[in-house]
């Protein structure tokens, strides 16, 4: 479930072991990992190198990195990588020479990019390429996977529903979500519209449970237009020296953090949030990434896609000043896995944004996302073929009721979007209390009209989205509600501190609403 870099690198890893279907909502290159911009943090340089990317993801993660998982993403990350490019991934070079870059929090340029800052586009298009080729792979795109077929506690199937309405069950020996993240739930997102938490609400909803789903990473710079998306502003450009400036054209980062801008995201954020803030409750101020004072580099070409994005509203890297805001990024909670992408529900596995392993910890570190999903899409392959589960009949796909008529479609976008909004103000970069209880009451009330429109007819994509957005954005609020204090992308007003004695652990939600606190 999912064609991004998780889910394409499972697919071939199984490819030689039987049939292999690859279920995406769109076309296979609409993904959050093909709209990933910056690049792929890897050491590729020998122990050293990977002995120091342990210490900046351990670092960047607030205290809460599972280290036995960060240790096997820095260790099998460099020959996943070398794979990569003899499938025919082609990243910058300059004679010869694979070009690095820094990003925040990394103390060394390890991010290899392609095609300037189109890495994920690159990575995206070999795999599937790659995949295609295998006889034992099949794709089946603009198909949306409804529910997961369970008996006996386990996962034995799939329901899917294609565009033109058709519906079908397939049995499977083992079901992989690998459906990426769910930044839409929050109104601002850099996400792509497919990114509904879909993999990770039929998870839950089959038994499995989800871990650290309070910590949601808020890019810090996405451009902020009025009219425009939210169209993500890569960290790569201050790693090639861009500063960040306020309203009164200061550079403000140090009065946050000894790196500047290449402090951890949730810092950066958190910073660019408050210093857009107004004197007043409401108002706004612009804080804008400044790129005019940086030499020897042609900002065009390292930056073709971002460049010609701006390039629409009449802006330009090298003469203007770009406003930014954070937006919705990365979710580094999601399923519960084991190190070789088991869930707590037999038959049923998870990789890449869809999973936690607690790698990421409180807040990823820039570009290890590209990386995880590589590193454990192949241990979740290996691990469904260590396990040899048989396939057991899941019989036929349910009967189901008619469409929603024109006005309940329009109901249930108006939910999406109250929901969506929601979350934005109440569970954000700055959360309380009292807004997060505010966040709760909006979320049982999104959540009791999508079920009240699921009763007039059948499951439809928008129906799975929504209510996967419901899903996911109950988790969120009551595993920040339970975490009382400040980590990483976690940041309580209330609560301001870190509190290690009671939270130095990984929160863990059931879908009956239950939030307890394990050491891993």
């Amino acid at each position: 479930m999912g064609a991004g870099v998780a889910g394409l690198r499972a697919a071939v890893e199984l490819a030689g072991h039987g049939q292999v279907l690859v279920v995406t909502k769109e076309a296979v290159a609409e993904s959050n990992t093909h709209y990933a911009q910056g690049g792929i943090a890897v050491a590729m340089e020998g122990d050293k190198d990977i002995a120091l990317h342990l210490k900046d993801t351990l670092s960047a993660g607030d205290g809460l990195v599972y280290q036995k998982a960060a240790e096997v993403l820095v260790a099998e990350g460099p020959q996943r990588v070398h794979e990569l490019m003899e499938w025919g991934a082609r990243f910058d070079r300059e004679e010869g020479r694979l070009l690095r870059t820094r990003e925040g929090a990394h103390s060394l340029p390890r991010i290899l990019h392609a095609n300037g800052d189109a890495t994920g586009a690159e990575i995206s298009r070999s795999l599937a390429a790659f995949a295609r080729a295998h006889r034992g792979i099949a794709f089946a795109e603009w198909t949306t996977v409804t529910a997961l077929v369970t008996e006996g506690g386990g996962v034995i199937g799939a329901d899917l529903l294609d565009r033109e309405g058709r519906r079908s069950r397939v049995s499977a020996r083992a079901v992989l979500v690998a459906a990426g993240g769910a930044g839409q739930v929050y109104s601002d997102t850099t996400n792509p519209e497919v990114a509904t938490g879909d993999g990770i609400a039929l998870a839950a909803q089959a038994g499995a449970v989800l871990a650290d789903m309070e910590f949601y990473q808020f890019h810090p710079t996405a451009l902020s237009l009025a009219g425009a998306p939210r169209f993500l502003l890569s960290e790569a450009l201050r790693g090639e020296g861009a500063y960040l400036r306020n309203d009164r054209g200061e550079r403000f980062m140090e009065r946050y953090h000894p790196l500047l801008e290449l402090a951890p995201r949730d810092v950066v954020a958190r910073a660019i949030t408050r210093e857009g803030m107004g004197a007043h409750p409401g108002e706004s101020r612009v804080v804008h990434l400044d790129m005019r004072h940086v030499k020897g580099v042609d900002l065009r070409q390292r930056f073709p896609g971002i460049s010609a994005v701006l390039d629409r509203y009449g802006l330009a890297l090298d003469r203007d000043l770009i406003p930014v805001r954070p937006a919705a990024h990365y979710l580094m909670g999601g399923v519960r896995t084991d190190l070789d992408g088991r869930t707590t529900v037999r038959g049923l596995y998870a990789a890449g944004e869809a999973a936690c392993t607690g790698v990421h910890g409180a807040n990823r570190l820039a570009s290890n996302s590209l990386l995880e999903g590589l590193v454990f899409g192949a241990r979740a392959a290996k691990a469904i073929l260590a396990d040899g589960l048989s396939a057991a009949a899941a019989g036929q796909a349910p009967a189901v009721g008619g469409a929603l008529s024109a006005s309940e479609e329009q109901r249930l976008e108006a939910t999406i979007q109250r929901l969506q909004q929601g979350m934005w103000t109440f569970a954000g970069l700055l959360r309380e209390e009292a807004t997060l209880q505010e966040g709760q009451c909006v979320q049982a009330e999104c959540a009791a009209q999508v079920v009240e429109l699921r009763s007039h007819a059948g499951a439809s994509r928008r129906l799975v989205e929504a209510e996967a957005l419901c899903v996911v954005a109950r988790s969120i609020l009551e595993a920040a509600l339970a975490r009382t204090e400040s980590r990483g992308a976690h940041f309580r007003n209330d609560f301001p501190e870190r509190d290690d004695a009671r939270f130095r652990k990984h929160s863990v939600w059931t879908s009956d609403g239950r939030v307890t606190f394990e050491s891993w």
